[in-house]
């Protein structure tokens, strides 16, 4: 069974077989590769829906090259997290929770943008910290931020210095989930207009008309739902238990 880095060939083939709908095991199977393997490459390059072979190539390069450079050491780097974290478990996790965004359907760097602000402890970051979190270009962060106001997930406020800061509050799920409801409403109207103008008794309108009173249903119901558990974003989450001896490392 061969080791090492996938090559750019095998990446081509991975892709391909996501196109075609193969499980994880039977495209590591062809390629005479652990299933782990093709998971954990899927998985950290989009996901299943995602995923694209010169995107993934790049990033590899990109990680390669970072790990060639001199690191802090260790102390250090848990010195610069809060609350003792650790930063590799960190970098992993944001790592999953972009790929689970992306599942929802925003692309990839929308999906990094906000797994970063979801997952920062006062809840916004600047475009500076977000270029310098992300290796990537203003314009990049730009564009991202500008998607994801359409969408009702994050604001911007000038801060103390001027300078643009972008917060998700903790309404921001609410809110996304309304502009949601608002988006079903306009499917609702255009497929009743739709059906108007392929005539009435014909099986086109019959099926748009339908899928209308589906969406309608669906969204009026969304909205309820929203308005009845909003509270529970705003509750506060019940104090950790203090620490005991033994995880402060024993009495003195």
């Amino acid at each position: 069974m061969p080791g090492g880095r996938l090559t750019q060939q095998e990446r081509q083939q991975i892709a391909a077989g996501l196109a075609d709908g193969l499980a994880y095991a039977e495209i590591a199977r062809r390629l005479d590769r652990p299933t782990s393997t093709v998971t954990r490459e899927v998985m950290r390059n989009g996901g299943p829906v995602g995923y694209r072979a010169d995107l993934a190539q790049r990033a590899t390069g990109r990680r390669a090259q970072r790990g060639r450079r001199p690191s802090a050491p260790k102390e250090r780097q848990a010195a610069e997290l809060p609350y003792g974290r650790d930063p590799e478990a960190v970098r992993a996790y944001e790592e999953k929770f972009t790929t689970v965004i992306m599942a929802s359907g925003l692309t990839k760097m929308p999906a990094q943008v906000l797994a970063l602000l979801l997952t920062s402890d006062t809840g916004s970051l600047t475009a500076a910290e977000l270029v310098q979190r992300l290796q990537v270009s203003p314009a990049s962060i730009s564009k991202a931020i500008a998607f994801l106001e359409v969408q009702d997930l994050v604001r911007r406020e000038r801060d103390e210095r001027r300078r643009d800061r972008y917060h998700v509050d903790a309404d921001v799920w609410y809110q996304s989930t309304l502009a949601s409801a608002r988006a079903n409403l306009q499917l609702v109207e255009t497929a009743r207009e739709g059906a108007g103008v392929l005539g009435p008794d014909t099986p086109a309108a019959a099926r748009l008309e339908n899928i209308a009173r589906f969406l309608d249903f669906i969204s009026d119901s969304i909205v309820r739902a929203a308005e009845q558990a909003r509270d529970i974003l705003h509750e506060t989450p019940p104090p950790p238990p203090p620490p005991t001896e033994a995880a402060d490392g024993g009495a003195a």
